[in-house]
């Protein structure tokens, strides 16, 4: 690649990259705003719903039936942003969230994390998924220690999936969190990060919740 090329590609990768990281702030400010409209334009126009719904227009719906009837209110704070790409109009991260909300008499503390897929259309990165990971969610006044740190007023506790998209919890605590024999892996590939942490492992289905 021409050495003008090739800087021209760095300064590309450190726009997305600025763009990227960008885009959970927006929707923290957004949803805790609850500004719908410019909640939903963080997703493309063909943004799928779910129920075969898809549009920017329906997910407007579903932002605006679900945020008034479960909230009074909510403050979304971010954590540490992993990002990688695939391509240079296509990436994926994981993103820490930790968010209150004002849920009738209780104030429920969640800690989560997202992982994300990003598209760029036309110049501009847009969600093109986020896929929600939860580990608790309790009343502030009520620790979630033990099992099913799911606790949402009225409701049974249930587990969350926070560790599911990365084996390797599984495999620490399989072993008692006791040294293996093994020889250190080789680090990950640039831009692989988050491809060999997940190990091939399948996406989990939770239970939707922001």
């Amino acid at each position: 690649m021409p050495e003008n090329d090739a800087l021209l590609a760095r300064i590309d990768r450190l726009e997305s990259l600025d763009a990227i990281r960008q885009l959970p702030a927006k929707y923290a400010l957004a949803l805790d705003m609850r500004d719908s409209d410019a909640w939903v334009n963080l997703f493309p126009e063909d943004v799928k719903v779910g129920g075969g719904k898809s549009g920017r227009k329906a997910l407007r719906d579903w932002f605006d039936e679900t945020h008034s009837r479960q909230f009074t209110g909510t403050s979304h704070h971010i954590g540490g942003h992993v990002i990688d790409f695939d391509d240079a109009d296509n990436a994926q991260g994981v993103v820490y969230s930790k968010n209150e909300h004002e849920a009738g008499g209780d104030w429920v503390v969640m800690q989560m994390m997202y992982f994300d897929r990003y598209e760029r259309i036309d110049g501009r990165w847009f969600f093109r998924r986020r896929l929600p990971l939860y580990w608790y969610a309790s009343d502030l006044n009520r620790p979630p220690i033990g099992e099913r740190k799911m606790r949402w007023p009225g409701e049974p506790p249930y587990e969350g999936s926070f560790h599911d998209l990365f084996p390797s919890w599984k495999t620490y605590w399989d072993r008692h969190g006791m040294a293996h024999d093994g020889p250190v892996e080789a680090p990950a590939p640039l831009e692989k990060f988050i491809e060999t942490m997940r190990r091939g492992a399948p996406l989990p289905r939770p239970r939707v919740r922001s």
